[in-house]
C-alpha cells in the first residue's frame, strides 16, 4: 500500500507556511511510508527527535480500482471513498530540512504521521469530491476549516498526475493538502476530525 501526499494544494495555506514562494504549477507530491499510517483511533504519541508536531487536517480519498496514466477525465471512477486525514509533522525539523535543501521524508514519513479516520462514501454527501466541507476540532475548539473546492489542484488532477509516475493500486490513500490554519499538538490534545457534520476521526495526543 502507497501513501501519496499533495503539498501547497491551498492558497491560503501557502501564504501560512510558504509566503516566499509562488503558487506550484503542478502538484507537489511526497510520499509517507507505510509504517506511518495511525487508524483505529490509535493514539498519536508524540516523538522524541523534535521540538514541534504539527497537525496538517486533509481529505484523504482511498483508490478503488487499479490504475496507470490514468485520463483527468476518467480519474472519478478510481475512487467513492473519503475520510479526514492527519499529516503529522515534525514542523522545527522540516525548517532545517527546507534552510539546507534536503527531502522531507523524515519530518513527514516517521511512524505514525498519517492518521486517518473512518471512509465514508462521497456519494453520501453529494457526490461532488470538489464540494466537501471539512474541519478539525482540537479540544472542542474549531482550528481548521476547509473546502475542497478551494484546492490548487482537484483530486481528479492529483490523481492524474500521480498515476503517470506511479501505479495506483487499490487501497493506496492520497493525502490531499491541508487548508490554512495547521498548528501543534500536545499530550493529552483531543483531535477529532468532520467531513460536514459527520465526525470521522478522533485521535488522542500522548
Amino acid at each position: 500500500m502507497k501513501i501519496l501526499a499533495v503539498g501547497m494544494n491551498y492558497a491560503e495555506h501557502n501564504k501560512e507556511l510558504h509566503a516566499d514562494k509562488p503558487l506550484p504549477t503542478e502538484p507537489v507530491i511526497f510520499s509517507k511510508q507505510e509504517s506511518s499510517l495511525l487508524r483505529d483511533h490509535k493514539p498519536f504519541f508524540v516523538p522524541d527527535f523534535a521540538e514541534r508536531f504539527d497537525y496538517e487536517t486533509e481529505i484523504v480519498v482511498k483508490i478503488a480500482h487499479v490504475g496507470k496514466d490514468i485520463s483527468e477525465r476518467f480519474a472519478h471512477r478510481y475512487y467513492n471513498e473519503v475520510t479526514v486525514g492527519i499529516d503529522f509533522t515534525a514542523r522545527d525539523l522540516q525548517q532545517k530540512l527546507r534552510e539546507k535543501g534536503y527531502p522531507w521524508d523524515i519530518c513527514k514519513g516517521f511512524d505514525g504521521s498519517a492518521a486517518v479516520g473512518e471512509f465514508v462514501k462521497i456519494d453520501d454527501f453529494g457526490g461532488d469530491v470538489q464540494n466537501l466541507e471539512f474541519h478539525l476540532e482540537k479540544n472542542g475548539e474549531t482550528v481548521q476549516t476547509g473546502f475542497t473546492k478551494d484546492m490548487v489542484f482537484s483530486v481528479d488532477k492529483i490523481i492524474a498526475y500521480c498515476s503517470k509516475f506511479f501505479t495506483l493500486k487499490t487501497g493506496d490513500l492520497i493525502f490531499t493538502g491541508t487548508p490554512v490554519g495547521v498548528g501543534p499538538v500536545k499530550e493529552n490534545d483531543i483531535l477529532e476530525g468532520f467531513i460536514g457534520d459527520t465526525k470521522v476521526l478522533r485521535q488522542k495526543i500522548k
